[in-house]
């Protein structure tokens, strides 16, 4: 309903961006005949700038993948150029206000704001393809006679589907075999709403096979990891029903060799504990309300360390309250492009990286994949190695 209400306004935008180009195509040659270029300039404008919709709308196909990301594509340089156009218009009421000014301003500060929005969007492309590992040595001080350290992997936000293929997956699976793991865990949001939208799931299946953990795979459920449809950020199917997986997302997780955790835990060779929260907004199929902090630890021996698995990095303080040792999460992409990696502080108490709560460490990854474009602007896509030392 709101991307309704929306719409008016984006329409609006665009109208105005594709009028300030050919003002500045106007500045560029006044003898040039740019009159005869805005109609076919201006279709394939409205092309890129309707093609999300027109992905959304088209029937299962390679077309609908295609133009899938061609309109997610466009979203994301639509971002950087609303962060350029309005910053030159300043620029320009300014030099108006001071009287200097001119064609020539006008033309060098278009040109500058061009090359910006190319710039941040190509960097943009590039940047979230490259997955970085970033590390990080906790203790707990409780005594594990069976182990004195544990070797942790957290991922998260893999959005496998439109943008997210084989061959990301691929260079995450190396990434995550090369820290020689004892436990690699998958903090959510492994799908991206459609399970539909997976080029080649057996291919993805026989990719997440070959990670090698000592003891295994875990993961739990995100905000996407349902079946529910998308456009632009924007869900859609009414809220008559509760949203759950598609089933197809929980076999496909069986097959792949990675275990389910929802509002339930394993004791770990006897030594530690791990435990899967359901989504906090979207806690899934069977699931009513998630079990609170305190719940989850008290069938809990709390003499041995305990790691949760939660998407969303949230109850912070009752956490730790509540006895839990090590909160892994994900979900926020640490804003994933700017100025996103700007405001997320602001909502999240730990929106990426570290924090130590009383005596519990929390770590947020920003995530291997991304939603909406494909692009990261100052942040990074990761995978998080996790050294745990006992007393």
């Amino acid at each position: 309903m709101i991307a309704i209400f929306l719409a008016p306004l984006y329409i609006l935008v665009n109208i105005y961006l594709i009028w300030r180009f050919f003002r500045w195509l106007g500045l560029c040659h006044e003898k040039l005949k740019w009159k005869r270029v805005r109609i076919p300039t201006a279709i394939v404008y409205a092309f890129f700038a309707v093609s999300v919709l027109i992905g959304f709308l088209y029937p299962k196909s390679q077309s609908k993948r295609n133009l899938t990301l061609i309109g997610n594509y466009s979203l994301g340089i639509l971002l950087h150029t609303l962060l350029v156009v309005p910053s030159a218009e300043i620029v320009l009421l300014l030099l108006k206000h001071s009287r200097k000014k001119s064609r020539k301003s006008a033309l060098l500060l278009g040109g500058t704001g061009i090359l910006l929005i190319a710039g941040m969007s190509t960097w943009g492309m590039v940047n979230a393809r490259i997955i970085h590992t970033i590390n990080y040595t906790i203790h707990v001080a409780k005594e594990v006679p069976a182990m004195k350290s544990l070797q942790i992997v957290l991922i998260a936000d893999l959005h496998m589907g439109y943008n997210i293929g084989s061959s990301h997956i691929r260079q995450m699976v190396a990434n995550i075999n090369t820290e020689h793991p004892d436990l690699v865990v998958i903090a959510g949001d492994i799908f991206d709403n459609e399970y539909e939208a997976l080029e080649n799931p057996e291919e993805l299946i026989s990719l997440l096979r070959g990670i090698h953990s000592r003891y295994g795979v875990y993961a739990c459920y995100g905000n996407h990891d349902i079946n529910e449809k998308i456009l632009a950020g924007f869900t859609f199917g009414g809220k008559s029903s509760k949203k759950v997986s598609d089933i197809r997302m929980d076999e496909f997780l069986k097959k792949a060799n990675i275990q389910l955790l929802q509002d339930d835990y394993v004791l770990i060779d006897d030594s530690f504990y791990l435990y899967g929260r359901p989504d906090y907004e979207r806690p899934g199929r069977g699931i009513t309300t998630r079990k609170t902090p305190q719940e989850l630890t008290s069938v809990m021996d709390l003499s041995k360390p305990v790691i949760v698995l939660d998407h969303e990095p949230r109850e912070l303080q009752e956490l730790a309250d509540a006895g839990v040792d090590v909160d892994l999460c994900g979900h926020t992409h640490d804003g994933q492009t700017f100025p996103g990696n700007l405001t997320t502080h602001l909502i999240w108490e730990n929106s990426a990286g570290y924090l130590k709560k009383g005596q519990m460490h929390n770590i947020v990854t920003s995530g291997v994949g991304v939603f909406g474009p494909f692009m990261r602007v100052g942040t990074k896509a990761e995978i998080c190695s996790i050294a745990i030392t006992f007393e």
